[in-house]
C-alpha cells in the first residue's frame, strides 16, 4: 500500500460546502414531496418526504459536527474536539433510521393492510423528476470531492469512500445515492398503482425505501462507531510510520507502535522506541524532534507524536544477565 493511500486527510471547508448543498437540496425536496404525497395519496411519496426530512436533519447534524470538531484544543480537552464529529454523525445515522426508515416501513405496511385511494399522480411525477435533478446535483458535488481526495491519495474512489474518516462526505454520498434509488422506487410504485389500480405497488415501494434507509443508517452507524471506539491507520500507513521512525539516527528499533485517527486531518502516533545505548540525552531529544518532523512531512495529517524511550530486547537481556551474575 502506498503512503498516499494511507493518509486520512480531507478539506474541512470542502466537506462543509458539500453538506450545505445537500441540506439545501433536501429541504426543498422534502416540502415538494410532502405536498405531492398529500395530493396524490401516495404512501411512497410520503415515505420519500420522510426520507428527505431525515436527510435534512442528518445534514444539520453533520454541519454541527464539522463546526464543533474544528474547535482548537484547550485545557479541558488537550487532544482537541476532533472525535466529536463522530458523535454527531452517529446521531445523524440514528435520525436517518428513525425519521426515514421506520416511518417508510410503517407507512408501507399500513398501505398494504388498509389500502389507499389513489389520486392524480401527475404532480408526484413532476416532483420526482425535479427531486431527481436536485439530488443528482447534490450527489455530483459529493462525488467530485471523493474523486479529488481519492486522486490525491492515489487510491480508487470506492476505496476512499469505504475507508475515509471524513464521515460527513461519506454520509452525503450514501444518502444522495439512496435518495436517487428511492425516487425510482417511488416512481415505480406510482406507475404500478396507475396501471393496476391497486395501492399494493405503492405500499411495496414504501417498504423498499424504508429497507434502503435501514441499510444506509447501518453502514454510517458502523463507520462512526469504529472511529469512536478508535480506528488505527491502515497497515500500509503504519508500516510507513515505522519506516520513518527507524530511519532517524540514534533510533535502533520501534518496539511498539500505536496510531489513532481522531479526525479526517488529525492522527495521533505513540511509540515505544529503542535508542542506541551510547546516545546521549541531548541526542535522544534531537532524534525525537527529527522523527516528528519526518512523520509530519510524509503524513501531514499526523498532529501529535509521543515517543517513549524504551530498552530493547538485547539491552534487557544484558541487564538481566548482570543481575543474575
Amino acid at each position: 500500500m502506498s503512503d498516499a493511500k494511507a493518509e486520512p486527510e480531507s478539506g474541512g471547508g470542502e466537506s462543509t460546502f458539500t453538506v450545505i448543498v445537500a441540506a439545501a437540496a433536501n429541504l426543498g425536496i422534502a416540502v415538494a414531496k410532502a405536498v405531492a404525497g398529500l395530493i396524490s395519496g401516495s404512501s411512497a411519496m410520503l415515505s420519500e418526504a420522510a426520507h428527505s426530512v431525515a436527510d435534512t436533519v442528518t445534514e444539520v447534524m453533520l454541519l454541527t459536527a464539522l463546526k464543533r470538531s474544528g474547535k482548537p484544543a484547550d485545557e479541558d480537552h488537550p487532544l482537541g474536539y476532533g472525535p466529536e464529529r463522530y458523535i454527531w454523525a452517529m446521531l445523524a445515522s440514528i435520525a436517518t433510521f428513525v425519521g426515514g426508515a421506520v416511518f417508510s416501513v410503517y407507512d408501507g405496511v399500513h398501505t398494504l393492510a388498509a389500502g389507499e385511494e389513489l389520486g392524480d399522480p401527475l404532480v408526484s411525477y413532476v416532483v420526482l423528476a425535479l427531486a431527481f435533478l436536485l439530488e443528482g446535483f447534490s450527489l455530483r458535488t459529493g462525488l467530485k470531492q471523493v474523486r479529488r481526495e481519492a486522486s490525491r491519495m492515489a487510491v480508487p474512489d470506492a476505496y476512499y469512500l469505504r475507508h475515509t474518516p471524513d464521515t460527513a462526505v461519506k454520509a452525503v454520498v450514501m444518502e444522495d445515492s439512496a435518495a436517487l434509488i428511492g425516487l425510482l422506487l417511488a416512481a415505480g410504485g406510482l406507475l404500478g398503482g396507475q396501471l393496476s389500480g391497486s395501492g399494493v405497488w405503492d405500499g411495496i415501494a414504501s417498504i423498499l425505501i424504508g429497507l434502503l434507509l435501514v441499510y444506509v443508517a447501518w453502514v454510517l452507524g458502523r463507520s462512526n462507531a469504529q472511529l469512536l471506539i478508535g480506528r488505527p491507520l491502515p497497515p500500509g500507513a503504519r508500516a510507513g510510520v515505522r519506516e520513518e521512525l527507524e530511519a532517524v539516527p540514534h533510533i535502533v528499533e520501534v518496539l511498539e507502535l500505536t496510531t489513532l485517527i481522531q479526525g479526517p486531518t488529525e492522527v495521533l502516533v505513540a511509540a515505544k522506541v529503542d535508542f542506541r545505548d551510547i546516545s546521549t540525552a541531548e541526542e535522544v531529544e534531537w532524534a525525537c524532534e527529527a522523527a516528528e518532523a519526518r512523520l509530519r512531512e510524509r503524513f501531514p495529517s499526523i498532529r501529535r507524536v509521543y515517543l517513549d524511550p524504551t530498552p530493547g530486547r538485547g539491552q534487557r537481556l544484558r541487564k538481566a544477565a548482570e543481575r543474575d551474575g
